[in-house]
């Protein structure tokens, strides 16, 4: 790929482009319209479940019967965020993405895609979470 640009085409074993290097003045031409699409484009996709496991919350509730009362507090050990209530906070940062009568409500942090699972049991609430990697 010959042109008279001064560009370096790195290819791999098969003598595919896999990269282009430019020189340092010439980015420090276009790297201010060059920097909105490297981040568009190197933006993870976070994509909101469809809807809310709510029917499986409000049946998690009815069948309610353990020893302390239901707090709706949830909390992000990855990112910090949190919510007094999940339910009624208007900036939703939490999906409720499953829940069943068993005990288990699990929920998607919304800020950095953490998956929150809440497990309660008679006597208390255990606290699970698995970050999204890097």
């Amino acid at each position: 790929m010959s042109d008279s640009l001064p560009l370096l085409y790195l290819t791999d074993a098969e003598d595919r482009v896999q990269a282009v290097q430019i020189p340092w003045d010439l980015w420090q031409k276009i790297e201010p319209l060059a920097r909105p699409v490297l981040r568009a484009v190197s933006a993870p996709a976070v994509a909101e479940p469809v809807k809310e496991a709510i029917s499986a919350f409000e049946e998690f509730l009815q069948f309610w019967d353990f020893r302390y009362p239901y707090n709706p507090a949830v909390s992000c050990p990855h990112c910090g965020a949190s919510t007094q209530d999940w339910r009624e906070d208007p900036e939703h940062p939490f999906w409720l993405t499953n829940a069943n009568v068993g005990g288990l409500l699990v929920f998607h942090c919304r800020a950095c895609g953490t998956t929150i699972r809440q497990k309660h049991f008679r006597d208390h609430v255990a606290l699970e979470h698995t970050s999204p990697k890097a």
